[in-house]
């Protein structure tokens, strides 16, 4: 029993870190950039991915 109380004591942990590996994703789409990848980065880097989202600028479309 001792096993599944620790995992559910370390679950909102992990819901929070995927939810805003969730939010990465989508604010680098909004910024024109690789959701997949910015979930990916988000994963291991959590709060450090967002910031450099927040910081990085948006990525311009192709000219023509």
């Amino acid at each position: 029993m001792n096993h599944f109380s620790s995992f559910a004591d370390g679950a909102p942990w992990f819901a929070g870190w995927g939810t805003l590996a969730l939010i990465n994703a989508g604010l680098a789409q909004g910024k024109n950039r690789s959701g997949l990848i910015w979930f990916l980065l988000s994963l291991p880097f959590g709060p450090l991915a967002t910031l450099a989202l927040v910081v990085l600028p948006k990525v311009r479309g192709k000219l023509f």
